[in-house]
């Protein structure tokens, strides 16, 4: 109970400082200036060719965000393979594997492997798509294993977006609308990875759920049911009607899945938060309950990690990407443009 405490504390504090007026600020700003000159010297070492960039025989495109984590990048990761597959593409992807540790690089995701080798995304995509998944920390050597082993149309990037050794025929840039940038200040000061200026060079930007702003895409966050990582029970929304449910999120933005969560009607007695990709024991959840007539409810990246020790009182809520139907029909096209334009 002591370390989820302590994950807790550590969730606020960086919430506190990138998303309210903090003093802390200021404390990481000779760190922030110095992030921002490495930045700086990597794309202009790319821009005269001494780093390269390589190019490969489908297109790939990516969908990455230029904030820290928790904008929803990964279900409409899903949500584009499936629309792909439902028109006769074979699509793979490629994604770096936050969290895990596995010893050798590229990892083919498969039964046998688990969210501290490669991750818990990766597992997400693949159990949710039934498309290949390769893992590897430099996303050039993942295409590259996926171009060698399958007959692909095309690989979709999960994440990615300053991987500039990548080259890329698309790229969707994921907002979170809620919190969209934060205090504007690059990382450690801030939540941004790139400035807000990276967004001009992108034909493609998707909210999700929020306010917009020009030319911007909306995205919508749509739940049906809640499914009991024990026995795979699904309930209905409207049956899961628990009086003593507590809510637990390991994610870039906790309180994203917790506003959700109480939109919807469940009312939690309970909010904990932890470290986006959090790793979990059972030991560390058991000690969230006090009996079993207490619901732990979680993300589905959460149950991911959780499956080998469920209890039956622990649940979670799978989430599916929508987007308006003219818009999705467009995106779509523009896809299989650059599909065609590599046959």
């Amino acid at each position: 109970m002591r370390k989820c405490v302590i994950y807790s504390i550590i969730n606020k504090l960086l919430m506190k400082v990138w998303f309210e007026n903090s003093f802390f600020i200021y404390l990481l700003l000779p760190i922030t200036w110095l992030y921002k000159i490495i930045t700086v010297i990597i794309k202009f070492f790319y821009k005269i060719g001494w780093l390269k960039t390589y190019y490969f025989s489908v297109p790939i495109i990516i969908i990455g965000n230029i904030t820290v984590g928790g904008n929803g990048k990964t279900p409409i990761v899903i949500w584009l393979v499936n629309k792909l597959k439902r028109r006769g593409w074979r699509v793979g992807v490629i994604t770096r594997g936050y969290g895990g540790n596995n010893i050798k690089y590229p990892c083919i995701i498969t039964n046998n492997i688990n969210s501290e080798q490669c991750g818990d995304e990766a597992i997400l995509i693949w159990q949710r798509t039934n498309v290949p998944v390769v893992v590897a920390k430099k996303r050039v050597l993942a295409a590259n294993k996926l171009i060698e082993l399958y007959n692909l149309d095309i690989i979709i990037s999960d994440d990615g977006l300053q991987h500039y050794s990548l080259g890329r025929d698309i790229e969707w840039i994921i907002i979170n609308g809620y919190y969209r940038f934060g205090n504007g200040y690059l990382l450690p000061s801030g939540p941004m990875r790139e400035s807000i200026s990276r967004l001009n060079h992108s034909k493609v930007i998707i909210v999700n759920n929020g306010l917009l702003q020009h030319n911007e895409i909306p995205m919508f966050i749509k739940i049906y049911n809640v499914i009991n990582l024990y026995n795979k029970k699904s309930l209905p929304i409207s049956k899961f009607r628990f009086n003593k449910i507590i809510l637990i999120a390991g994610i870039g933005y906790p309180k994203n899945f917790f506003n959700m969560v109480k939109y919807i009607g469940i009312l939690p007695i309970r909010e904990i938060s932890f470290l986006d990709h959090q790793e979990y024991n059972q030991s560390m959840l058991d000690s969230l309950t006090c009996c079993n007539t207490e619901q732990l409810l979680m993300t589905e990246k959460d149950a991911i990690k959780c499956q080998r020790f469920a209890r039956e009182n622990w649940w979670y809520l799978p989430i599916y990407a929508h987007l308006p139907l003219k818009i999705s029909k467009k995106l779509i096209n523009d896809v299989e443009n650059h599909i065609f334009k590599h046959k």
